[in-house]
């Protein structure tokens, strides 16, 4: 048995901390053990059903209390699992079921397993032959003991669009799972006994489903689960929770933080936040305005700036890559711009560009900054930073097949431009989106921030976009969202005022300011800009 089944298994007869779902209308709880118990019996089903072992599993649902169980289940059965991208309202169901006939091909699964809300959408799988069980159903006399794999075996397909909408998954085996659950476990400080976990994160995306159900599903830590439209109907639900139960350890985007701050400044209800231990943020990159707000909005109530708590992952690395102890807080590396864009160095300056600082890799994992030849670079020079260790995926299924991801030497190349200071890691953004021009690096992070501070530029929502990559006449064009899309004086204003604040932030001009309607910059599932597809979107 592999030790991440070992240890699911051992919290389940063990713990007594479990997991409240149904806030904020009907909390319910059940512990860890109630939910193997619920698994046992999903893997009964599965295994009755003709599941065997290495076989992926699609899950397509939303609700935490169904999710849980169910890919315990898968686990216990022998199966990988893979979190299918949700439908919404505005989802074209025909393209979607398309993309999810492709999705399901490229993993090998032949079986989806069907939860709330999704249950209306059967017809739209059996009219493309996708062969489906809903969740209610997976209930049959109780697997005595677990399938056995090794660490080796895949445990779980993480899917992932990146910046392209072609999608891949990520392999993440067992090894993988435990090596990164327990670095994350020690290197944190999290006290399994004491600790409160709590997410409204979408458990599709590997902050949501590895970070806040099977860590603490794995060591037994109290969670508190709820989904995305409880705190997107009223974000004050997030630190009323964290009052309640006394949550501690919690995680967020960017706009999740900004939005938070700004009601809680302004609220007139009572909150204790003087708990709160871990507010996790691995954005891409981290908004130093909305951790102020955050970090404003709670002292109100006596949150403790030094809860706020920078990372940097990605799923090739199960999820995290590296951040520093609770308590360590959120500090920034102040750079020289110029020495940056033209020397690629990160030379320390007062009040210069400002980065986060990621903290130090966590226990199994190795960074390493190497140029475009290969050649490792020391502290402060700038390169692409590389991966290796127990935690970081053997390869990719692609839509085109199986793709190794390391190089011969065992690391894998992440494609994120960044340096090393003290041995801690800062990343300065995509070795592909950054614009080149008269021999400077522009960084379209630098850009977008310049956009979204005019007025009428809805907050997290510009894209620069660079064309003709690669050539003498490399250039770049920036779109941005407003509600005033459509209003010809307003468009004008905020196009000339964008380029303005453009050229003061970088000193070059966009060929172009796009004023686009709210929600039409394409993005993934979990809210990243996908920079090729808005260039797509521009050139039309």
């Amino acid at each position: 048995m592999s030790r991440f089944v070992e240890t699911l298994v051992r919290t389940a007869h063990t713990s007594a901390k479990g997991m409240v779902t149904g806030e904020p209308s009907s909390p319910t709880r059940s512990t860890w053990g109630e939910v193997h118990e619920r698994a046992k019996r999903t893997a009964g089903a599965l295994r009755s059903g003709g599941l065997q072992a290495g076989d992926a599993v699609a899950v397509l649902a939303a609700e935490p209390a169904s999710i849980a169980p169910a890919v315990q289940g898968v686990w216990l059965a022998g199966g990988s699992v893979t979190m299918l991208h949700q439908p919404t309202q505005r989802t074209d169901l025909a393209e979607w079921a398309n993309d999810t006939v492709a999705v399901l091909n490229m993993i090998g699964s032949k079986l989806v397993l069907l939860g709330a809300p999704f249950e209306a959408i059967a017809p739209v799988l059996d009219q493309h032959g996708i062969r489906y069980v809903p969740l209610a159903e997976l209930d049959a006399e109780p697997l005595t003991e677990p399938i056995p794999r090794e660490e080796e075996d895949t445990a779980l397909l993480q899917l992932t669009s990146g910046s392209t909408a072609e999608p891949k998954a990520v392999r993440i085996t067992h090894g993988n799972l435990y090596g990164n659950l327990t670095g994350m476990i020690e290197r944190s400080g999290i006290d399994v006994a004491e600790d409160v976990m709590l997410s409204w994160l979408p458990l599709f995306h590997d902050m949501g489903m590895v970070g806040f159900l099977t860590v603490p599903m794995t060591f037994g830590i109290e969670l508190v689960k709820i989904t995305p439209p409880d705190f997107l109907s009223g974000p004050l639900v997030w630190p009323r929770l964290m009052s309640k139960y006394r949550a501690n350890v919690t995680a967020a985007p960017n706009f999740a933080y900004a939005i938070a701050g700004k009601r809680m400044a302004s609220a007139e209800e009572e909150f204790d936040l003087s708990h709160l231990k871990i507010a996790l943020n691995g954005a891409e990159p981290i908004d130093e305005s909305a951790v102020a707000a955050f970090v404003d909005g709670g002292a109100r109530f006596g949150m403790p700036a030094e809860c706020v708590f920078p990372a940097y992952g990605m799923a090739e690395c199960t999820l995290a890559i590296s951040f520093d102890p609770a308590g360590t807080g959120f500090h920034v590396d102040h750079i020289d711009p110029e020495r940056l864009e033209r020397d690629d160095l990160a030379v320390a300056t007062e009040g210069g560009r400002a980065f986060p600082k990621l903290g130090h890799p966590l226990p199994g994992v190795e960074v390493s900054v190497v140029d475009s030849e290969g050649r490792v670079l020391g502290d402060r020079e700038v390169g692409e930073l590389r991966l290796r260790g127990s935690s970081v995926t053997p390869g990719y299924l692609t839509v085109r097949g199986p793709l190794r991801t390391h190089t011969e030497d065992g690391w894998l190349p992440t494609g994120d431009l960044g340096y090393t200071v003290d041995g801690q890691v800062v990343v300065c953004g995509r070795i592909k989106d950054v614009i080149i021009m008269g021999g400077r690096n522009i960084y379209p992070t630098d850009v977008e921030r310049a956009a979204t501070s005019v007025s009428g530029v809805r907050a997290g929502n510009a894209a620069a976009i660079r064309l003709d990559a690669g050539t003498k006449r490399e250039r770049f064009s920036v779109a941005v969202e407003s509600k005033l899309a459509g209003d010809s004086e307003e468009q004008e204003r905020i196009g000339r005022e964008v380029t303005a604040r453009i050229m003061d932030a970088v000193g070059v001009r966009p060929m172009e300011v796009l004023v686009l309607g709210v929600g039409t910059l394409p993005k993934t599932p979990s809210g990243k800009l996908r920079r090729a597809a808005a260039a797509d979107l521009l050139t039309d």
